[in-house]
């Protein structure tokens, strides 16, 4: 044992009521506050952590083994390429191990250098996880210093003043900029990504933060997506003469961003198209309906949330990522309540009655996650059939592989 050392902590995190947790550094160097949550999913680390609606979070895994199948060009969801996922870190157990996967291009640790994330292992994430259960989402600051120093106080004034999500509009920082046409479609074993060059519909989608694999489910459905930024009037997104209106997922306070969302959404229900929203969408589409959104004690994320489809009564396992969620009690008349988490009975979905406009609060899309509601997609579009005099396709045959 002579000469044996004990390997310095180079990475810490901070909560703000002074918990410190010491711990080894991965990915880039540096600091950064945000609120830290936990997700359950037991695979597609690269798909959650370029996710956009996880801008202005720092991510737990409870799965101890992050990092051990590498990365990939293909994985990535961040639809906006000018843009970062906004992700402020990642919290791991086990340190990253070498990739052992034949799709693996590269690994996990370089990624999260070139994105800019920074990262910290050999953490008692369970213990975290519980923490966050006992007290809520808590925001905290993750340093890693490959010289274990640390200024702890500067640390803390950082953190002091980071002002949570909570009235932050972080959509506007992850959206497009630039109008754009996606014909994508999804991935299918040994062949990858399919490509949709015979489109039967047009479907505008608005990005508060989009990812790429519900673009993809949209064009594998037969669809053409014109992307436009979250701004965009309503009178500029019926220019393009949709047969469809999508409102896309997303980060940040839903009563934020509705600030300048909900009054577009309200006169693009008024155009009498059909009209889907997931995660943010659903919860800016409630908003823009009267309904009231409330921050959630610790959220939804993971990919293993058993939610009830009302209107059939089966139960589907979901992956969803959201820390706000809409209030079902203050849901106006006219409004449905469609879907229902089984874990907290939240809302999970809306509909508005005698109209084709819905949405759900998780991601049918998956990437990660099951395929079980792949089914939306379909009865998205099989409104816009309706429409156009078309004949229905059958909700139970599945978007593809994701």
């Amino acid at each position: 044992m002579s000469g044996w050392q004990i390997p310095k902590k180079t990475a810490l995190i901070i909560l703000q009521d002074g918990t410190r947790l010491e711990g080894f550094g991965i990915g880039a160097i540096g600091q950064s506050a945000g609120e830290i949550c936990f997700n359950t999913a037991m695979t597609g680390y690269q798909e959650i952590l370029s996710d956009p609606s996880y801008a202005g979070q720092i991510i737990t895994f409870t799965f101890p083994h992050i990092g051990n199948v590498g990365v990939n060009d293909e994985d990535n969801e961040t639809s906006n390429e000018k843009a970062t996922s906004g992700v402020r870190g990642c919290i791991l157990k086990a340190n990253i191990t070498s990739p052992a996967n034949y799709r693996a291009t590269g690994e996990l640790d370089a990624w999260l250098k070139k994105r800019n994330i920074i990262g910290i292992c050999g953490i008692d994430t369970r213990a975290l996880t519980s923490y966050i259960r006992e007290n809520g989402m808590v925001n905290g600051i993750i340093a890693h210093s490959p010289e274990a120093k640390f200024d702890e106080e500067a640390l803390k004034a950082e953190l002091k003043s980071f002002q949570g999500l909570e009235g932050q509009d972080l959509a506007s920082q992850v959206t497009t900029h630039e109008t754009y046409i996606w014909n994508q479609s999804t991935w299918v074993w040994d062949e990858g990504f399919g490509e949709n060059n015979n489109s039967q519909f047009h479907i505008v989608a608005i990005d508060y933060g989009a990812k790429k694999n519900i673009l993809r489910c949209l064009a594998f459905e037969g669809a053409k997506v014109t992307i436009v930024s979250a701004k965009t009037s309503a009178k500029e997104i019926l220019k393009f003469n949709p047969d469809g209106l999508f409102l896309s997922n997303g980060p940040g306070d839903p009563a934020a961003t509705g600030q300048y969302a909900t009054r577009i959404i309200q006169e693009l229900i008024a155009s009498g198209l059909p009209l889907f929203g997931i995660c943010l969408g659903h919860q800016l589409l409630g908003l823009s309906l009267g309904a009231k959104t409330i921050k959630m004690h610790q959220g939804h994320h993971g990919a293993n949330h058993p939610v009830q489809d009302l209107t059939t009564t089966k139960v589907e396992i979901t992956s969803m990522n959201h820390g706000f969620a809409i209030d079902a009690n203050s849901l106006p008349s006219g409004v449905i309540e469609t879907h229902k988490s089984l874990f907290d009975n939240s809302n999970c979905g809306i509909a508005l009655e005698g109209k084709p406009i819905f949405s759900v609060q998780y991601h049918p899309e998956a990437s990660p996650g099951p395929h079980d509601s792949h089914y939306l997609f379909t009865r998205f579009i099989n409104l816009v059939r309706e429409q156009k005099g078309l004949k229905q396709k059958p909700e139970s045959e599945l978007v593809g592989a994701a």
